[in-house]
């Protein structure tokens, strides 16, 4: 049985704890501070807080200009709002001029569930690795959000993390190593090379780990890496993984179009192409449902990552 914590929860706890290190470090919200879990650190510091309500366009352009005067800016949202509504203010005015703000996009995926395909962002890592200057992480679990936010709020980078509403399972632990651009290899063959390789990032993580270990009772041998980092992507990592197993196998709640799937595509495509399957969203709007149904139906469960290895 293991521990459920929303990954938001991690977002929290490591803004607190990046404000904690850094007096410079603010916070913006778009009347979501409950919901994004940057009550965490409103609570503890009131002073450092600026509620814009309900006006996405202008919490990036606050934050820029908070940016430019020596701030570090954290401006939360739902991921469909932020960057949904808001692209091309943080294009132009946090991505052109280099400024460093941090972009939380929460309640990303088709697991927000009931609050249906208006809300569900399955489009957001497409949207934000296309920008220069961009990072983009998807951390897989509570404990990964924190140490990624921890980590955002020391570089000069701006900075998109996403984060999932739901409880899931955590799957790191704090001696995890955690570092901006750099993947880690979370599951092994007991024996040999490994056959097949998946990369996984979010909280689909754990369902790739289940299916790897699966597999390896029916003889089949997956490496599985955990990929937070979509951009800067890990190339290194990523290249030596297909030269060890020759088959890829990507999964991400996300549209396979222009998401992780793709980046890793590109990334193989140009030095060491080897046959892979996508799992993700295949051009469809999410709907209402449980989050376990809408998996399922989008053909991202256990079963379908078995399927593709």
């Amino acid at each position: 049985d293991v521990e459920q914590v929303p990954i938001r929860q991690g977002f929290g706890e490591g803004l607190l704890q990046a404000g904690i290190e850094d007096e410079n470090v603010v916070a913006l919200c778009a009347d979501l501070v409950e919901s994004t879990k940057m009550n965490i650190f409103t609570d503890k510091f009131p002073e450092r807080f600026i509620e814009i309500g309900v006006a996405e366009q202008n919490l990036v352009t606050v934050a820029s200009g908070m940016a430019a005067m020596g701030k570090i800016p954290f401006v939360s949202s739902y991921a469909m709002f932020s960057p949904g509504r808001n692209w091309e203010q943080i294009r132009t005015t946090i991505a052109y001029n280099d400024r460093k703000v941090v972009i939380v996009g929460s309640h990303a995926g088709v697991s927000v569930g009931p609050d249906g395909g208006t809300h569900q962002a399955i489009e957001d890592i497409a949207l934000m690795r296309v920008i220069p200057n961009m990072v983009v992480i998807s951390p897989c679990d509570a404990i990964e959000a924190k140490k990624a936010t921890i980590a955002a709020a020391k570089t000069k980078e701006p900075t998109y993390i996403r984060l999932a509403r739901e409880k899931t399972p955590v799957m790191t632990t704090e001696d995890t190593p955690f570092e901006i651009g750099k993947a880690q290899i979370v599951f092994v063959p007991e024996q040999g090379l490994a056959q097949v390789g998946i990369i996984a990032t979010g909280a689909l993580l754990h369902k790739a780990i289940i299916t790897a270990r699966d597999l390896e009772k029916k003889g089949v041998k997956v490496k599985v890496m955990n990929l937070a980092t979509i951009k800067p992507l890990d190339i290194e990592a990523i290249v030596a993984l297909a030269k060890e197993t020759h088959a890829i196998v990507t999964v991400e709640e996300h549209q396979i179009a222009g998401g992780m799937g793709s980046a890793v595509a590109e990334c193989l495509a140009t030095n060491y192409p080897v046959p892979i399957e996508f799992i993700g969203v295949k051009n469809l709007f999410g709907q209402s449902g449980t989050p376990e149904e809408l998996i399922e139906h989008y053909e991202m469960g256990v079963s379908h990552i078995t399927s593709a290895v």
